[in-house]
C-alpha cells in the first residue's frame, strides 16, 4: 500500500475536467472536419443500432407503453452514427461528433471500468480510395495532436501537472504483437510494448490470429477489421498501458457479409440497419470513440477512473481507495 498523492485536488479536478472536454472536442473537431450533433440516449431495439460490443453484453432495455416495440440503452453509437451522416446529408470529408452517455452494466469494475460509459462518438464520410491503411494512419496521428496540443493548453492552466504525451506514434499489428510475445496474454502483450512504445497504434483486431484467438472482441457489424484498431498510451501512475480509442474505417458491403459469416451471425442481414448497409443506402465511413474519463485520467495523472467520473462502485473498492487516499467523485 502507498499513499496517493494527485497533482490536483477535487476543485481544480473537476475545474480540469470542464477544461478538457472544452478544449479537446474544438480540436477534435477541427482536426477531423466534424460537426457536433444531438445524440440518443436510447435506440429501438429492433432496428440493429446498438453497439453489440463483444456479443455477450446485456444492453440495458426498458418498455415503452407509448410505442409498441422495446428500448435499449446505448453501449456505444457505432452504427447510430453512420446511420445519421445519411440521414443529415453529410458529405465526403466532413463528419459529426456526439456526447456520448452509456450503461454498460456487465462492466467489470476496476482503475479503468465502469458501468458508466461516456465518450466523444466521431463518424466521418470518406471515398471508396480512401479506405486504406494510410488513411486510418494519418487520422490516428491527427487525434494524438489533438490529445497532445490539450494537454498543452491543459498546462498552461495547471503547471503542476507533470502528465508527458509522446506525439510519435507506433503502429503494430495484432498478429505482429502475439508473434513478439507469443507466451503473454494480449493485455500483457500490450502493456509490454506500449512500455518501450509510449503511444501505440494496435491495428487489425478482431479475426482470430495464428494461435486460434482473436486478440481482442470486435462486433462483425462496424468494423472492418483489416482497418481498425486501438489507440493506447503508457500511463506511468498505474505502470500499464491505457486505452483511449477504439476506431477504424466502417465495413462495406463485402466486409460486412465476410465478418458476419465468421461470427455465425448472419440473421442480422435482415435487420434494418445491415439491409441499408448491403443495399449500398449507407456511406463509407470512418469513426471511434474516444473515452472522456479515460482520457481526463490520462492527462490529469489519476490512477482510477472514479477520481473524473461520477459512478458505482463496491464496497471493496470504495474501501482500498480510501486506505490509498484516492478521492472518488
Amino acid at each position: 500500500m502507498y499513499a496517493y498523492q494527485p497533482c490536483l485536488g477535487l476543485y481544480d479536478t473537476q475545474k480540469a475536467v470542464g477544461l478538457i472536454k472544452q478544449v479537446f472536442e474544438h480540436k477534435l473537431c477541427a482536426a477531423l472536419h466534424l460537426k457536433r450533433v444531438t445524440a440518443p440516449l436510447f435506440v429501438n431495439s429492433t432496428l440493429g443500432l446498438n453497439d453489440d460490443l463483444n456479443g455477450v453484453e446485456r444492453p440495458v432495455s426498458f418498455d415503452v407503453p407509448a410505442l409498441q416495440y422495446e428500448a435499449q440503452v446505448v453501449h456505444s453509437l457505432a452504427k447510430w452514427k453512420r446511420w445519421a451522416l445519411a440521414q443529415y446529408g453529410f458529405r465526403a470529408g466532413n463528419g459529426l461528433l456526439t456526447d456520448m452517455n452509456a450503461i454498460r452494466r456487465d462492466e467489470t469494475l476496476d482503475n479503468l471500468h465502469s458501468i458508466y460509459v461516456d465518450q466523444w462518438d466521431w463518424e466521418k464520410i470518406i471515398l471508396p480510395e480512401e479506405r486504406n491503411l494510410e488513411y486510418l494512419k494519418n487520422t490516428v496521428q491527427n487525434i494524438v495532436y489533438a490529445i497532445s496540443s490539450t494537454l498543452d493548453e491543459l498546462k498552461w492552466s495547471f503547471p503542476n501537472l507533470d502528465t508527458q504525451i509522446c506525439r510519435e506514434v507506433s503502429f503494430i499489428t495484432s498478429q505482429e504483437l502475439e508473434d513478439l510475445y507469443p507466451d503473454l496474454s494480449p493485455k500483457e502483450r500490450e502493456n509490454a510494448y506500449v512500455k518501450e512504445h509510449p503511444t501505440t497504434f494496435l491495428l487489425q483486431i478482431g479475426y482470430p490470429l495464428r494461435s486460434g484467438k482473436p486478440h481482442d472482441g470486435r462486433a462483425p457489424d462496424y468494423d472492418d477489421w483489416t482497418l481498425n484498431g486501438d489507440l493506447l498510451f503508457w500511463h506511468p501512475p498505474l505502470q500499464q498501458a491505457v486505452e483511449i480509442s477504439s476506431m477504424g474505417i466502417r465495413v462495406d458491403a463485402p466486409a460486412l457479409e465476410k465478418q458476419l459469416e465468421l461470427a455465425g451471425c448472419t440473421e442480422r442481414r435482415e435487420l434494418s440497419f445491415h439491409r441499408m448497409l448491403l443495399d449500398g443506402k449507407l456511406p463509407l465511413t470512418i469513426g471511434g470513440g474516444i473515452g472522456q474519463s479515460r482520457l481526463c485520467l490520462l492527462l490529469l495523472g489519476k490512477v482510477h477512473i472514479g477520481e473524473v467520473q461520477v459512478s458505482l462502485w463496491d464496497e471493496d473498492t470504495v474501501k482500498q481507495c480510501k486506505e490509498q487516499g484516492i478521492p472518488l467523485l
